[in-house]
């Protein structure tokens, strides 16, 4: 049979390789509102208290001492060890542990965890560098964006092919804010997201597994090496994002091209990053944030017949174990998130711990959750009634979750759960002085005061 070398239709596709590329290395300093650079601010904060929290996990054991075969030369920190490796070593580490806890930033619109690859990669050059925390400050937004911007590009199709969107555009994000570190002019920056387009990282299938965090932090090594190519002259594409057969064309039928350059300059995605008070998918927070409020009205576990859950249906695809068997698989659990919520008013890490989710009273709560696809609800919304064995019916309906951009979570409470993933890791005293530290990230003149207090 003979193949098809038809090339695919252009569809007027703009230089957006090109486009970007001028953006990152040309836009000025601050070239924003003080708004937005306050979220950046709590993008990194929320960030590095992520990844300090989980670098006791097995994952990021496993991770290190598969470094460790390569004897890396110690050149940047792991959040919350006392390891120093390579460069992109770190950025891998630090992005897995980042995503690891399901506790990361999401930029709701294409539900990419945008700062697990851009940061992790930012934060390994600068203190490799010795660059101050200004420049990473400018790059973390200038990275954000990028990542974001062609996440809306294809964003859902893209998704619902099967890719992890925070991997195959996080690469993307990362090149361009180490290309703008490394001061790279237009041209190298276009090389640099060109070769990065060769490497989208991440299958939805791993959803559930270890292999998941590795997406952000392949992502972010991925996108640091491809700066670091693209500065010594290597070459790639210069329409390896736009070309019929470039990266938007391939891994999505989707191609919004207008959403890359919208409003560029002006318009910040991070300005639309949220923060999360639940460590788990972000589709299980409203259904969470409304069994939360059953038990502040007073419903308590021994009082239910049932909990009557109604949801968008992507809620139950992406989240519908009905019997995790540990905290790993607890976190893809609507009916674990909905267990929690109504007996400890809450869900942070401790909450999927494995002794947690197999705990007897969780196991039998959580199977009187009778859940129900329901496609007028919005997949940011949650109807929740609990049943109880009275007679008596108690209603919720959540429209919008604490931590979304409609109730964001409080500088307040993002220092509160810093504090919670980290002072286990790190102690309180670093604890207290790396917080200060994030928030003065934008004035510090060089990023090894903060990374060695990162260190236990």
């Amino acid at each position: 049979m003979a193949r098809n070398t038809q090339v695919p239709a252009e569809h007027d596709a703009p230089p957006i390789t090109k486009i970007l590329a001028g953006y990152v290395a040309s836009h000025p300093s601050r070239g924003w509102s003080d708004a937005v650079d306050h979220e950046a601010h709590r993008t990194f904060l929320n960030w590095l208290g992520c990844a300090v929290g989980a670098a006791r996990h097995e994952a990021a054991d496993a991770a290190l001492a598969a470094i460790a075969e390569l004897q890396p030369a110690p050149q940047a920190t792991v959040a919350g060890r006392s390891e120093r490796v390579d460069m992109a070593s770190a950025a891998l580490v630090n992005g897995i542990t980042s995503h690891t806890f399901d506790f990361d930033d999401t930029h709701l619109k294409t539900i990419i965890h945008p700062a697990g690859p851009v940061a992790s990669a930012l934060l390994a050059l600068a203190e490799h560098k010795g660059l101050d925390g200004r420049e990473v400050v400018d790059a973390l937004v200038l990275g954000i964006d990028v990542a974001c911007r062609l996440g809306n590009l294809v964003y859902p199709e893209h998704y619902d092919r099967g890719w992890h969107i925070t991997g195959t555009t996080g690469m993307l994000g990362a090149a361009a804010g180490c290309a703008r570190l490394l001061k790279l002019d237009a041209q190298r920056t276009q090389m640099a997201l060109g070769i990065a387009a060769s490497q989208p990282i991440g299958l939805r299938e791993q959803f559930g597994t270890m292999t998941k965090p590795f997406h952000p932090g392949g992502a972010a090594r991925a996108g640091l090496m491809s700066a670091l190519l693209a500065a010594q002259g290597f070459t790639a594409s210069p329409r390896a994002l736009e070309a019929p057969r470039g990266w938007a064309q391939v891994v999505s039928t989707k191609t919004a091209w207008n959403e890359a350059t919208d409003e560029l300059g002006e318009r910040f995605e991070i300005s639309f990053n949220s923060y999360k008070p639940f460590a788990c998918g972000i589709v299980i927070h409203p259904s969470i944030d409304a069994c939360v409020q059953l038990r502040e009205r007073g419903v308590r576990a021994e009082q239910v017949e049932r909990i009557e859950l109604r949801v968008h249906s992507l809620v139950l695809e992406l989240t519908g174990k009905k019997e995790p068997a540990d905290g790993l698989e607890g976190k893809f659990s609507v009916y674990h998130g909905c267990a929690a919520g109504l007996i400890f008013g809450r869900a942070g890490e401790p909450e999927y711990e494995d002794a947690i989710v197999n705990r007897p009273d969780m196991v039998a709560l959580r199977r009187k959750v009778v859940a129900t696809v329901d496609d007028s609800i919005d997949e940011a919304s949650a109807d929740v009634t609990a049943v109880l064995t009275d007679g008596r019916q108690v209603h919720v309906f959540v429209e919008h979750a604490i931590g979304s951009l409609q109730r964001p979570m409080t500088d307040a409470m993002l220092e509160g759960k810093f504090t919670q993933l980290a002072q286990p890791v790190i102690g309180a005293e670093r604890t207290r002085g790396l917080i200060e530290a994030c928030w003065g990230l934008g004035r510090a003149p060089d990023l090894r005061a903060l990374t060695a207090l990162a260190r236990p």
